[in-house]
């Protein structure tokens, strides 16, 4: 294939993705720029609604806010699904729970007096919809799929821009915008090259991560063991026991704590089943993570430490998988790369409006050529 031909598939394939799937990329990169601020700007919500915590010097441990919270919501059929300490001082325990009809609670608790501040239905928070718009189009498992399509698009999308991109002929040209005495359609184009050519990377890497995520059956968590030969483990199980009910909290923490000495606990996660494990996630001093990639799987029954990731030392899969959440989210330069990716979000609005505006002219010159192409027959004959 020359390099003419392989522009042109790269130009029509680029053209008809963007016409496609523009509409509903725009949204995915809007409800990203929002979500990149998303926790910062749920605390200031929470505090006006709940009210503002005042540290003190001792928090109340977690399994008496387990023990509370538990206690508080089992008439109403919720269960325990997570629990998340503070991350700062003047910040609640987060409990999320979850309900029967498939709905998710957060509950929220002051952790140095252990009162419950309030709780909230997810789906219902303006978080947790902006949050299923981005995630699945409000369209439960159909709306997961399209958006793990779009996702894949994203990234075709991305990859076909660069090979069109003008700077590859002049490096100057590629990064010009022509704005004086410049004819509009000029201007717009350079826009949409520009944009393109400095969110292309992030966004073909947004693209990349959001599809693996929303379309396992794709299989490319199990490509990258395989590729990096890397055996994948297999998933940690509990053994239950006639009879036994499963270990306190305060134990399974505190043999948690034990496998991974000196490491902060980011989040605990309850079994739903029997035969799940009781998951601890943890966080050690030299991660750069905020969460941490650390976790621990205790059977829930004996308390044995059947699993432990280490994020100091991950496989090569587990190295490469590490990366998706950062990459995804903007979190890899801390502030600096997180407002770049608001940014980054709002580049497909951009190119879609200036990819649009390109399209038309090309649409109007091609019928002007074809009615000027009728009139000159008609005169010859």
């Amino acid at each position: 294939m020359n390099t003419k031909i392989f522009r042109n598939t790269a130009f029509h394939l680029h053209r008809w993705l963007g016409l496609v799937g523009g509409v509903l990329l725009c949204i995915a990169g809007l409800t990203g720029s929002i979500l990149v601020f998303w926790h910062e700007i749920d605390q200031a919500v929470l505090t006006q609604r709940f009210g503002q915590i005042v540290p003190t010097l001792q928090q109340v441990a977690m399994p008496a806010i387990t023990n509370t919270v538990k206690a508080a919501y089992a008439a109403k059929g919720l269960t325990l699904a997570s629990i998340s300490p503070p991350d700062q001082a003047n910040h609640p325990y987060l409990v999320w729970l979850h309900a029967p009809s498939d709905q998710h609670w957060q509950v929220f608790v002051n952790p140095y007096t252990g009162l419950i501040m309030g709780d909230r239905q997810w789906e219902t928070s303006w978080v947790g919809m902006i949050y299923d718009l981005h995630y699945k189009l409000l369209a439960g498992d159909t709306g997961l799929l399209i958006m793990g399509i779009v996702a894949l698009l994203t990234v075709m999308l991305s990859v076909t821009g660069i090979v069109l991109w003008p700077g590859w002929r002049k490096l100057i040209a590629g990064f010009k915008i022509k704005w004086k005495n410049a004819h509009i359609k000029r201007t717009n184009f350079d826009i949409h090259k520009v944009a393109g050519i400095f969110t292309a990377v992030f966004l073909a890497l947004i693209g990349l991560t959001g599809f693996v995520w929303n379309v396992p059956q794709a299989n490319v968590e199990a490509a990258i063991y395989g590729l990096t030969l890397t055996p994948k483990p297999a998933e940690p199980v509990s053994k239950p026991i006639a009879g036994q009910p499963p270990l306190r909290i305060a134990d399974l923490l505190q043999r948690a704590d034990a496998a991974v000495p000196n490491a902060t606990t980011t989040y605990v996660s309850f079994p739903e089943k029997s035969e799940e494990p009781f998951r601890v996630g943890k966080r050690q001093a030299q991660e750069s993570n905020k969460w941490g990639n650390t976790s621990v799987a205790l059977d829930q029954f004996t308390g044995e430490v059947v699993q432990v990731s280490d994020g100091l030392k991950p496989s090569r899969a587990e190295a490469i998988l590490n990366q998706f959440g950062p990459l995804h989210f903007g979190t890899f330069w801390g502030i600096p790369s997180r407002i770049l990716y608001v940014f980054v979000g709002l580049a497909p609005t951009v190119l879609m409006v200036t990819g649009l505006v390109m399209w038309l002219h090309r649409r109007r010159v091609k019928k002007g050529g074809q009615r000027k192409a009728k009139v000159t027959a008609g005169v010859k004959h």
